[in-house]
Order: C-alpha cells, then structure tokens, then sequence
C-alpha cells in the first residue's frame, strides 16, 4: 500500500485539500469494488505548533510531524489567501521534514499556490515547476534558482511535481494515477469526473493584474501612463517622453518593480484589453486588434497567441458567453 502523506498546512485551501481526498478516495474505491485493497493510504500530516492540529476529516488518519514515519508520496495543497510570504513563514516546521522525505526516497507533489513552500524548501532548486498563472510574477521573483514555467500545467522532474492553478490540480493528480496505478484507471477517473486530460498549458487561464504597491511612484507613473495610452498606437519611446527621468533609469527601475519590460507591459496590458472585448462584445476580430493600440493583423494575432496560448478566435470561442 502506498503511503500518502497530505500536508496540513497553516492557511491551507479547504477545496485544495477536498479535491485531493475524493480523488484518491475514489481510486481506492475502485479497487475495493474490485475485491482488492486500497491502493494508497491516507495521512493527514501536521505540525506541532498548527492551527490545523484539532481539526479532524472522518476515516483519515491524523499525524504530527514526529510521528508519520517515512512517506511514499507527500502532497502539499494550496493556501488560501494572497499573503504567500506569510503562509510559508507560518509553515516553516514543514520544510526540514519535507528534505528529510525526499531524500530517503519519498516523492513530492504540490499543487497550484503550494508550490511557493515546496520551493522554500529548496528541493526545486535546479529544476522545473509551475503555480497558478497569476502567482508566476511572484513565484519566478522570489525563487530565481527554479526553472519556472509558468504556462505548463503539470510538471515532473526527478520525482518532485507541481501543477498550475484550480482544476490544473485535478490533471496533477491523474499523472500521479497514471504513473502509481495505470494509464487505464488514470482514465476511468478523468471520466468520473468529467476532466479533459489533454490540456497542456494554462496561459489562457491568467489575467493580468499588475501590482502598484512596490512603492516606486516613478514606475507607478508610468505604468499609469501605458495604461491610459495603450489605446493609441504609440510606442514606448512616446510614452516615455512623458517621463521625468532618463530612459536607462526608468527602464531599470520598471523591470526592478514589475517584472517585466516596458515593452512587455505595453504588449501585455494590450492584450489583456483584447481579451476583455472578445469575452465581452460582438467587434470583429479586426475591431477589437484596432480598439487594442494594433494596426497589423499579422503581429497582434502572433502576440496574442504568445500571451494567451491561443488565436483570438478560438479565446473568443472559448471564453465568450453563447447567446440563449
């Protein structure tokens, strides 16, 4: 029987955590309906200063640190909230145990905003990861030595998994299915719970809401300023000239407090606007280019397809509400 170790983490997510356990429930009831043994089991692991210590979910097994014994496969679940630096501060007692399992052969698996203490922990040091698409500023900005890929839903390197965001949690899961039980019963659950298994990438899921609180009112200007021009079809070095400061400065001090380039901001807060009129409104797909500060069909649909990971008919299709 494989062990399964499901952290219960300080701020954890609560449907994180459900979905996990009905999950792998299910698997072992397939078996059981089958005349066999459960295939996992189940552990609720804690630590000992938790706020989670007192809470029970009936059948599970709870266990501190100390006493769980040496795992299988540990799950670290999502956080709630958006303080990811104070969820990892408050789940410190949970990164040595997390080191020790996985070097005496244990495997990891994180999903969506967990992946944030799995980093901490320094086990994804050197190879790949993901998180939700909208923590990727975040996540690439405080663990630089993890090679992030932010559009991937799932990833898989040397023993240590990470999904993206939500439902990306649920294809997490089928890999671990797939790859502990088999490909057929990886199936058979996709079907139980209505999941497509193909989808390879989650960009399409993220928005773009660029933070302002990084207390750089220099930046803040201009990010204002793209933002109320993005319309036109200026560039950057217009927008720029609206700036009190030296453009080796500014361009430093953006990428410094944003993450990105100016460029990229512009591009993004373009494409941001497109989706926006493609969920929204019936324009033309060359309308809404126009609407966006485009005036090359060609560009805006091979930027928009790099920042969403589709064409902007197939996001409209996608996304848009059908009429009754």
């Amino acid at each position: 029987m494989i062990q399964v170790g499901l952290l219960l983490t300080n701020k954890y997510r609560l449907l994180s955590v459900a979905a996990i356990l009905d999950v792998f429930d299910t698997v072992n009831n397939h078996y059981e309906n089958n005349g066999e043994s459960p295939f996992f089991k189940i552990n609720l692991i804690r630590s000992g200063s938790s706020a989670n210590e007192g809470v029970s979910f009936e059948k599970y097994t709870s266990l501190s640190l100390k006493e769980s014994g040496q795992q299988d496969l540990v799950l670290i679940p999502a956080f709630d909230g958006t303080d990811l630096s104070s969820s990892i501060h408050n789940n410190l007692e949970f990164l040595p145990w997390m080191q020790q399992q996985y070097k005496k052969g244990a495997e990891l698996a994180s999903f969506c905003t967990g992946a944030f203490l799995l980093a901490a922990s320094g086990l994804l040091n050197g190879k790949s990861a993901t998180t939700h698409v909208n923590s990727s500023h975040a996540f690439s900005s405080n663990f630089p030595d993890v090679y992030f890929k932010p559009d991937k839903v799932v990833t898989i390197d040397q023993g240590i998994y990470t999904s993206g965001g939500a439902t990306s949690s649920f294809h997490l899961m089928l890999t671990l299915i797939h790859n502990y039980c088999s490909r057929d019963l990886a199936i058979h659950i996709a079907k139980v719970f209505a999941i497509d298994m193909n989808r390879e990438q989650q960009s399409y899921f993220g928005t773009f809401h660029p933070a302002k609180d990084h207390g750089d009112e220099l930046v803040v200007k201009t990010q204002l300023c793209i933002e109320n021009a993005y319309k036109e079809a200026v560039t950057i070095e217009d927008i720029l000239q609206q700036i009190p400061s030296s453009r080796r400065n500014i361009v430093r001090r953006f990428k410094q407090a944003t993450g990105t380039t100016l460029i990229e901001y512009l591009q993004k807060t373009r494409i941001e606007a497109a989706k926006k009129l493609l969920e929204q409104t019936n324009f033309s797909i060359l309308e809404i280019m126009l609407h966006s500060g485009y005036n090359d069909l060609k560009t805006f649909r091979q930027l928009f397809k790099k920042n969403s990971g589709m064409t902007p008919k197939d996001y409209r299709d996608k996304f848009k509400p059908k009429a009754a």
